[in-house]
C-alpha cells in the first residue's frame, strides 16, 4: 500500500540548484583576481575551463553589465551570505517570518517591515507581486540582453511522505471498486483547480521564447498520489496540463517540468514524457522533463527516455540540473561526492551535445532529435558546453540547440559572462550565441517568504560559489566608486 502523505503550504521552489554541493565553481579562490571571469581594465586574453585558448574578453568584467540598484543589492545580499555573524540573524529572522504572524510582527499589516523586506530580499530574488511588477522585471532582464525568462508562481503545495494517520480529511484519492486500482475522480478537485487558474495567470505573463515552469504536486494530493503509484493522473489534471501546454503555444514560448522528489518522479516522468510525445513534433521542443545528475539513476533514466522518443519519433526536452531534494532523499540514491557529480552533470551535456547516448561510448544509433537547458551555476560547466558548441560549428558539425540558465538573484557573475560572450560571438559572426535566462519566482511577499528563506540557505551552502561573487561584486563596486570620483 502506498504511503500517505502530509501536506502544507508554503512557498515556492523553482530550483535550478541545491544542495551541500551545490554549483561550486572549479576555479581555484587563490586565483580569484585572474580567472577567467574576472577582469582588469586592461585588455587581456581568456582561457576557457579546458585550458585552450577563446576570443579576446572584454574589458569591463561582467558585473559591470548589472544596473546600479542590482549591483549594490546583490552587494548587500552577498555581504550578509559571507559573513556568518551577519547570515545567522539573517536566517533567523527569515525562519522566524516564513510562519503568519499577527499585528506589529505582520508582514501583511506592517508596512515598515513590509517595505525592509521587498526593498531588499524580495526584489532581489523574486520578480514581482502582480502582473504589471512581473513584466515590469521580464521587460529589464531581456533588456540586460537575455534571451527570456522562467517564470514560476511561488504558492504550492509540498508533500512529505509520512504514515498513513497524516494525511487529513482533504485527500480525494479513493478506490473505485468497480474499476479496481482506478482512482475515483471528485467531480471537481478544487486544489487542481486553484492550480490550473494560477499556473494560466503565469502563462499571461510570459512571450515568446520564454519558458514556464510547472511543480506537478502543487496541483494537490489527488495528483501527487497518482504520480507516487505511477497510475494515471486525474482527467481534470491532464485537461489542465492540455490548456497550459495549449496557451503556451499559443503565446510561442515553452513548458519546464520540475524535477520532484524520487517517490514521485517516476509518475512525473511519465506525465512528461507523454506530454512531449503530444506536443514536440515538427522538430521543437515545447516540454521539457528535468533530470538531475546527482542521482546515480540518472544516465539511465535519460537513456531510456531517448530511445522511446527515438521509437515514437518526437523531440526530447532536457533540462539538465546537479539536484534540488539532496536534504530530503535517501542519500543512497545520490551520488557519494559533489566531484561525481560534476562530473555526471559534465558527462551527460558533453554526451548528448556529440549526439551520443548517455551510457555508449561510441554511436551505434543516430540520437533522436533532442533541446537541452543546462540549468546551472557552475562557471566551469558552462564554459566547456559553450566551448564544445564553438568547436563543432567551426568542424561544421551537426549542433543540438542549448539554452542555459540561472535563478533570478544568483550567480550573475555567470549569467553576465553569457551575456559578454553572446556579444562577442554576434561581433565574430557566429550562427550560435549563448542563450542566457533568468529563473524567476513571482507571488505575494507572504506567498514567497519561505522561496526567499531557501534562497538564503542555498547562499549559506554554496560557500565557495557565494565568496567568488562577493568579491566580483565588491572589486565592480570599487571600480564604479573608482570611475566616479576621478
Amino acid at each position: 500500500m502506498a504511503a500517505k502523505m502530509r501536506w502544507q503550504k508554503i512557498g515556492a521552489s523553482q530550483r535550478v540548484e541545491t544542495g551541500w554541493w551545490h554549483s561550486i565553481p572549479n576555479f581555484s579562490r587563490v586565483n580569484r583576481a585572474s580567472n577567467s571571469f574576472i577582469y582588469t581594465n586592461k585588455p587581456q586574453v581568456r582561457f576557457t575551463a579546458t585550458g585552450g585558448k577563446a576570443v579576446s574578453a572584454n574589458k569591463l568584467p561582467p558585473h559591470a553589465l548589472l544596473p546600479n540598484l542590482m549591483l549594490w543589492r546583490s552587494l548587500l545580499i552577498a555581504t550578509v551570505s559571507t559573513h556568518r555573524f551577519l547570515l545567522r540573524p539573517a536566517l533567523s529572522i527569515l525562519s522566524f517570518f516564513s510562519t503568519p504572524r499577527k499585528g506589529l510582527l505582520s508582514l501583511q499589516d506592517n508596512p515598515l517591515l513590509r517595505k525592509i523586506f521587498k526593498g531588499t530580499l524580495y526584489n532581489h530574488f523574486c520578480a514581482g507581486e502582480n502582473s504589471q511588477e512581473v513584466k515590469a522585471t521580464i521587460n529589464s532582464i531581456k533588456h540586460m540582453g537575455f534571451r527570456g525568462v522562467i517564470l514560476t508562481y511561488a504558492a504550492e503545495v509540498v508533500v512529505d511522505k509520512t504514515s498513513e494517520e497524516d494525511i487529513g480529511d482533504g485527500a480525494v484519492q479513493s478506490k473505485d471498486e468497480s474499476t479496481p486500482g482506478a482512482l475515483r475522480e471528485h467531480p471537481q478537485d478544487q486544489a487542481i483547480e486553484e492550480w490550473r487558474k494560477g499556473v494560466l495567470k503565469t502563462v499571461e505573463m510570459i512571450g515568446e521564447g520564454d519558458y514556464l515552469a510547472l511543480k506537478f504536486t502543487g496541483a494537490g494530493p489527488a495528483v501527487s498520489s497518482a504520480l507516487e503509484t505511477q497510475k494515471p493522473i486525474p482527467g481534470q489534471m491532464f485537461k489542465a496540463l492540455e490548456d497550459v501546454c495549449n496557451e503556451a503555444v499559443n503565446r510561442k514560448a515553452r513548458i519546464l517540468v520540475d524535477a520532484e522528489q524520487h517517490f514521485v518522479q517516476t509518475g512525473i516522468d511519465l506525465v512528461a514524457m507523454e506530454l512531449m510525445q503530444k506536443y514536440n513534433r515538427n522538430g521543437q521542443a515545447i516540454v521539457f522533463n528535468t533530470y538531475q545528475a546527482y542521482l546515480k539513476r540518472t544516465p539511465q533514466v535519460l537513456q531510456k527516455h531517448l530511445k522511446e522518443a527515438q521509437k515514437g519519433d518526437f523531440v526530447l526536452g532536457i533540462k539538465l540540473v546537479r539536484g534540488a531534494y539532496i536534504n530530503s532523499e535517501p542519500r543512497h540514491l545520490i551520488n557519494d561526492t559533489k566531484e561525481e557529480t560534476d562530473i555526471s552533470y559534465d558527462s551527460i551535456a558533453h554526451k548528448l551535445l556529440h549526439g551520443q547516448y548517455p551510457l555508449e561510448e561510441h554511436v551505434d544509433e543516430p540520437l533522436p532529435r533532442s533541446e537541452l537547458f543546462l540549468a546551472t551555476h557552475n562557471r566551469a560547466s558552462v564554459l566547456k558546453a559553450y566551448e564544445l558548441q564553438q568547436a563543432h560549428e567551426k568542424e561544421g558539425l551537426p549542433l543540438t540547440k542549448v539554452q542555459y540558465g540561472q535563478l533570478l538573484g544568483m550567480a550573475d557573475g555567470v549569467s553576465c559572462a553569457l551575456l559578454q560572450l553572446k556579444q562577442e560571438a554576434v561581433n565574430n559572426g557566429s550562427a550560435i550565441p549563448p542563450e542566457a535566462y533568468k529563473c524567476l519566482s513571482w507571488g505575494t511577499l507572504e506567498e514567497c517568504i519561505s522561496y526567499l528563506l531557501r534562497r538564503a540557505v542555498e547562499n549559506r551552502d554554496a560557500v565557495t560559489r557565494t565568496e567568488e561573487e562577493y568579491y566580483a561584486l565588491k572589486k565592480e563596486a570599487m571600480r564604479r566608486l573608482l570611475r566616479k570620483s576621478s
